[in-house]
């Protein structure tokens, strides 16, 4: 067993290329071969959101916190909130982050195929991020 305590790990900042905003990355953890499933626990401020990205075997995503969105390619933007869980299928572009007004944290998880686990793409536009989810 292998136990990383909370803590022992520093976070960083979510690189520029990958994320919009203020994004914080803790306790990313990565399994030991033959394992796959590696992941992260990941907070946007409001207003900063992944860049559109891919995942060769798919990604989960489990909300802890706050009040987020998310977006499959080509479908309307979906709010989430804390207790949701979303799976996003193999090689479906999406991003996903906080609302404009809302932090939202999240546990990302996804396995690795012949050494990556996601494939970054460009930036999400401000004027597609605003759009936002339709309203009922």
């Amino acid at each position: 067993m292998k136990l990383i305590r909370n803590g022992s790990q520093p976070s960083f900042k979510g690189p520029a290329d990958w994320f919009t905003g203020n994004v914080r990355i803790d306790s990313p953890f990565q399994g030991e071969a033959p394992a796959r499933a590696g992941g992260a626990i990941v907070t946007f401020e409001p207003g900063a959101r992944t860049a559109w990205h891919t995942h060769p075997l798919g990604q989960t995503l489990i909300v802890t916190s706050g009040c987020g969105w998310t977006q499959c390619e080509g479908e309307a933007i979906v709010e989430i909130r804390a207790g949701d869980v979303i799976w996003c299928p193999p090689g479906h572009r999406h991003w996903h982050g906080a609302t404009p007004t809302t932090a939202m944290t999240h546990v990302a998880i996804a396995e690795m195929l012949n050494g990556r686990a996601v494939d970054w793409l460009e930036q999400v536009s401000d004027d597609d991020y605003l759009t936002g989810p339709p309203t009922d």
